[in-house]
């Protein structure tokens, strides 16, 4: 079920990350009204935070594989200042 959960929220991330590509290719274009042009941006800042909050989900769920003292393998959470 958890994989469910993950396949369910890495499609929600993708068909949300489409959907501000769309937004920011349609304001570039500069045809919408200041009306839509609004409402393209409010929808975009609401987009990004969700692909935001996606992505820090997912990292908080990536581990890590070391090796113990005794030449045995464990995981354990990922931390950035493990990557130097």
């Amino acid at each position: 079920m958890a994989s469910e959960q993950g396949a369910t929220s890495i499609a929600d991330f993708e068909k949300s990350l489409d959907e501000l590509e769309k937004l920011v290719r349609d304001l570039e274009q500069g045809e919408l009204s200041l009306e839509q042009s609004l409402s393209a941006f409010e929808r975009g800042v609401k987009l990004t935070r969700e692909c935001q909050q996606a992505l820090k989900s997912a990292e908080q769920r990536v581990e890590q594989l070391v090796q113990t003292g005794d030449g045995s393998l464990e995981t354990r959470p990922f931390s950035p200042d493990d990557a130097d």
